[in-house]
């Protein structure tokens, strides 16, 4: 019988290893920033995270995607990771979650 894949689960335990993550230009993680769009999760356990970033020529733009796919690698139980990058719609303050706004003082 086939190992069934809590994809709900592992959505969660992805959320925890993005919030580890942060823009070193911004104190904030960057799933509290709003660069993560979505993140797909297959019942194959394989991965998809469409993210941007605050600027086309962010200095971290060839970093910080390779970074969450790391991350996301070392979750237990991950098949494979694709993190794609798209600057559709463009990010804005207003993505930010209410509690990375109060941290950086925007509220």
């Amino acid at each position: 019988m086939e190992n069934t894949i809590d994809t709900h689960k592992l959505g969660e335990d992805i959320v925890r290893i993005l919030k580890t993550i942060y823009d070193p230009e911004i104190p904030v993680d960057i799933y509290e920033l709003g660069l993560i769009y979505d993140v797909m999760v297959s019942t194959d356990a394989d991965i998809r995270v469409l993210m941007t970033l605050t600027t086309p020529n962010c200095p971290v733009a060839e970093t910080l995607p390779k970074e969450v796919e790391d991350k996301i690698r070392t979750i237990e139980g991950v098949a494979d990771v694709e993190v794609e990058i798209t600057f559709d719609p463009p990010w804005t303050q207003d993505l930010m979650s209410e509690e990375a706004k109060l941290e950086l003082g925007l509220l």
